[in-house]
């Protein structure tokens, strides 16, 4: 891997397997224990559904055909793009939902949201989440909860088979969210290979500061086991 031409790839492979490995050892007890004293409630504030709070919703492969029968306009390339090559191409793992002009969901409408029944899997979940973060001493740590204490309501009741119905959810949300980030990675690496290709991060650094001026990208996006290409603005 030290003089691999896609250390790069290779490293954030590695530690998108490990994630998985320590996921899945996590006990479930735990994460609804967690969930139980968090006892989340909505409160309709809606800050979620914007760009300023969340600035981007992930879908998952199987959200991603769901919303597109809905909306064949609803989805961009998700921020951030993992890599570029020497021709200047972005590489991504997935799709977004597009917000609207305003910074608001695509699907909220009159306060709610329009496709509830229908709506992403990580929407299901939120505020709930289970990943590896760094705190603010650089130490890598879990994280189950977001925006905790920004909005909605906390320590509702809530019954122990509500929770571990919940914490299995998200488990299953960050199992399903980090094979389709390993599927990307060797897909790319794989590309790579196959074409004589290299991340360049000079020309990411060149490219991405036009991208936020506003300039057209090239954008390969992973779907279905693909790399499918996407013209992009921001």
């Amino acid at each position: 891997m030290k003089n691999s031409p896609h250390k790069e790839i290779m490293r954030e492979l590695d530690f998108a397997i490990n994630e998985l490995q320590e996921l899945e050892a996590y006990p479930l007890e735990k994460l609804a224990e967690i969930v139980k004293d968090v006892g989340f409630e909505c409160e309709r504030c809606t800050r979620c559904c914007t760009r300023e709070y969340n600035d981007h919703v992930f879908l998952l492969e199987k959200d991603v055909e769901r919303v597109l029968s809905i909306d064949p306009d609803c989805t961009a390339p998700a921020p951030y793009f993992d890599f570029c090559d020497k021709n200047g191409t972005f590489y991504v793992e997935g799709y977004a939902l597009r917000y609207k002009d305003d910074g608001t969901c695509k699907f909220l409408k009159n306060g709610l949201c329009s496709i509830y029944n229908e709506r992403p899997s990580i929407c299901r979940i939120y505020p709930y989440m289970l990943h590896r973060e760094m705190d603010e001493e650089g130490n890598l740590d879990w994280r189950q909860v977001s925006g905790l204490n920004e909005h909605g309501y906390y320590h509702v009741e809530m019954d122990d088979e509500t929770s571990l119905d919940i914490a299995r959810q998200v488990k299953e949300y960050e199992a399903l969210y980090l094979k389709q980030r390993i599927n990307f990675f060797k897909t790319v690496l794989k590309h790579f290979e196959q074409n004589k290709l290299r991340h360049v991060q000079r020309q990411y650094d060149l490219l991405m500061r036009n991208f936020d001026k506003g300039e057209d990208v090239g954008v390969l996006v992973y779907h279905k086991g693909k790399l499918q290409p996407h013209k992009h603005k921001i």
